[in-house]
């Protein structure tokens, strides 16, 4: 149910204010991200104050490494079109799991990447040593 109070924001206006492109929100709406919006007479699409929060959330979850895959998981379980942010606690308790569960396996995943970053490096410092303590037996001989 739409509030007759509520501001809606346009496209075009909502993709500046985010950073993005106004492809980038119909992207979302196509793939099931995000509901369907709002449409004026001319068809310009609307946007209000929970779609906005959803919006954010999508990039917030980008942001983390999540994809898209990984979000239509989460927007299977969770439809914050039709919930108050700060009421309905059960729907909040049903996406937890599923999100924890996927930031553990997206914090794994940098964790590892991270310790094979700190083995390159050594490489790369140890590879740079040789080259240095060769050069200088060079100068020496």
């Amino acid at each position: 149910m739409v509030d007759k109070n509520e501001v809606l924001v346009q496209i075009g206006d909502l993709a500046k204010q985010l950073g993005i492109t106004t492809r980038t929100i119909r992207y979302y709406e196509e793939i099931g991200l995000m509901g369907l919006s709002q449409r004026i007479g001319t068809g310009a699409r609307l946007y209000g104050r929970d779609d906005i929060l959803r919006l954010k959330f999508i990039l917030k979850l980008k942001e983390l490494g999540i994809g898209l895959k990984e979000m239509q998981e989460l927007a299977e379980n969770f439809d914050t079109q039709n919930r108050d942010f700060a009421s309905q606690q059960h729907q909040f308790t049903t996406i937890t799991p599923k999100l924890l569960e996927i930031l553990d396996l997206h914090i794994h995943k940098v964790d590892e990447k991270i310790s094979r970053l700190s083995s390159l490096r050594k490489d790369i410092v140890d590879y740079r040593t040789r080259i240095i303590t060769t050069l200088k037996e060079q100068k020496h001989e």
